[in-house]
């Protein structure tokens, strides 16, 4: 039988393995937006791994400003730039 322990050691793991897939998807994407996305995506799931180690004014810190402010930012300039396309 499983316990809490390993059950919550299982979790931890699964979220770390997120967070890595997410942040080398955040760096492959051509496309900013979605890489702004992707980037939002590894804030909150560095959110949920510091609440799940006890940090929960770190997580609510994280979350706010990693996946709320940044993103809204980001979102802001890349709408403001202009987008430029090699012609061929």
């Amino acid at each position: 039988m499983i316990d809490n322990t390993t059950l919550d050691l299982i979790a931890r793991y699964m979220l770390l393995m997120g967070i890595m897939i997410a942040s080398i998807y955040a760096i492959n994407l051509k496309n900013l937006i979605a890489a702004t996305i992707a980037s939002s995506v590894v804030s909150i799931l560095l959110a949920l791994q510091f609440y799940m180690l006890h940090a929960p004014d770190v997580a609510l810190a994280e979350g706010v400003v990693g996946a709320g402010v940044m993103t809204a930012i980001f979102v802001i300039t890349i709408s403001k730039t202009k987008q430029m396309e090699e012609e061929a």
